[in-house]
């Protein structure tokens, strides 16, 4: 599980209810495979997420993670949708959302 989390990015800035869910992550994971985007091989992408217009995904190696977080702007494009929409790229870090889930549940 540790080793997922390295290889796992987050995406804010996802445009939310203009296409299909599973149609959106797959503009999602052409989008994070596309070397021009600095991506790579996708293992998974999740999409709805607990987060409106939140996406997490999921590469096959870690070294795409750091290519991915080093290019200055995503821009989210495909004929299916309207406009460019940029992305907001972090890294995954499990550590900090359980320790708000930790903080929140103390008495």
């Amino acid at each position: 599980q540790a080793a997922r989390s390295t290889r796992t990015i987050v995406i804010a800035g996802v445009p939310a209810g203009l296409l299909q869910d599973d149609v959106m992550a797959d503009i999602l994971t052409i989008h994070f495979q596309m070397s021009r985007n600095n991506g790579g091989d996708v293992e998974e992408v999740t999409y709805p997420t607990h987060s409106k217009g939140v996406a997490y995904i999921t590469f096959e190696d870690q070294g795409v993670v750091e290519r991915v977080l080093k290019k200055d702007q995503h821009l989210l494009q495909d004929q299916r949708l309207s406009r460019r929409y940029p992305l907001t790229v972090t890294r995954y870090c499990h550590k900090v959302s359980s320790s708000l889930t930790h903080l929140i549940t103390l008495p």
